[in-house]
């Protein structure tokens, strides 16, 4: 089974202003979840939405590279499912190469369900970041 996601996605924005929307907690709310996100190594956060994520911060170098940890039950398996989002910022002629692992799923109900999720929310980080002006 696969036990990550991966996902790329171009921006004709600069990694500081990709990075904004990954760090800022009111940025961060409009294109995937409520949180108390504070981007410092060893911050507990949650994501909450119908259900809550609870995190914590991992990894912080701006505009380049940020991890945490991400602990949830499974809606289906009743399990606590335990996994690593991480976000790596590239800088190109063009703007940012922006790439997502999500990894450590052991239920396919868990994947499948976040890859939806994933998607949702890239498009809609796509949508909130296209009005950042270059």
């Amino acid at each position: 089974m696969q036990k990550e996601i991966k996902k790329t996605k171009h921006f004709s924005q600069s990694p500081e202003e990709v990075w904004e929307y990954l760090t800022q907690p009111a940025l961060i709310e409009q294109w995937l979840m409520k949180n108390d996100f504070q981007p410092v190594v060893g911050h507990k956060f949650q994501f909450t939405c119908s259900d809550t994520a609870y995190c914590e911060v991992l990894e912080v170098e701006p505009c380049t590279r940020l991890s945490y940890s991400w602990q949830k039950n499974s809606a289906k398996s009743g399990q606590s499912m335990n996994s690593i989002v991480v976000w790596t910022l590239i800088r190109k002629e063009n703007g940012t190469e922006l790439q997502l692992v999500h990894n450590g799923f052991t239920a396919l109900e868990d994947l499948l369900a976040h890859e939806n999720g994933w998607n949702t929310c890239f498009a809609k980080l796509e949508e909130q970041i296209s009005t950042v002006k270059k």
